[in-house]
């Protein structure tokens, strides 16, 4: 268990530097945007998979002025490798996706940097900053130990996992290693990844 709570304290570390080189909180609050951690960096549980997660509001959503942003950051910063993006602004989900391949210059290692636009006050504003913070407050050590082991053991290039899969797994299915988490993924009624199962935490 040593060996996956060093890499998540290593990779927390880089993540942290990654965000600092791209000043993206900075950029963000410059164009009046609201940034805000989500995810398993906010969780303290970054596996092997080496990701930032931001959601970050406004109201409106601008999407020339995020090409206008994303342009500089990519002009400034010759290591973004790539840039991806999708409008989902007339869905539930009231957004702007954007996705960023970064190598770190200082390890040569790519990050993805996802930051979701939403729009304030819409239906998920809010959401995944919260569940991200019941989740680690119902972390144990024990849990978290187990919640990493699971995501540095997810054999390479098997069915994408969503991080939210491992932890109700843990948390409420008592899982603990990655044949249960298979058997308890087969036994879960339904396809869909839930997203709603934090709050009876």
């Amino acid at each position: 268990m040593d060996a996956f709570l060093e890499l998540a304290e290593a990779n927390r570390r880089e993540a942290q530097a990654v965000i600092g080189q791209l000043d993206l909180a900075g950029r963000w609050r410059a164009v009046g945007v609201e940034p805000r951690l989500v995810g398993s960096l906010r969780m303290g549980l970054l596996g092997k998979h080496r990701d930032i997660d931001f959601h970050v509001y406004s109201d409106p959503v601008s999407a020339a002025a995020d090409f206008r942003m994303m342009g500089e950051l990519a002009g400034e910063h010759p290591q973004v490798r790539s840039v991806e993006y999708r409008n989902l602004l007339d869905t539930d989900e009231a957004c702007l996706e954007w996705h960023l391949g970064y190598e770190n210059p200082q390890t040569g290692h790519l990050w993805q940097v996802d930051m979701i636009h939403i729009l304030k006050g819409s239906r998920y504003d809010g959401f995944f900053e919260a569940m991200a913070d019941r989740v680690s407050a119902a972390l144990t050590e024990e849990t978290r130990a187990a919640v990493l082991r699971l995501k540095c053991e997810e054999p390479e290039g098997d069915e994408k996992v969503s991080g939210v899969e491992y932890y109700e797994a843990v948390l409420c299915g008592g899982v603990r290693d990655y044949a249960g988490f298979r058997e308890w993924r087969r036994r879960r009624p339904g396809t869909r990844v839930a997203y709603d199962w934090w709050k009876s935490l």
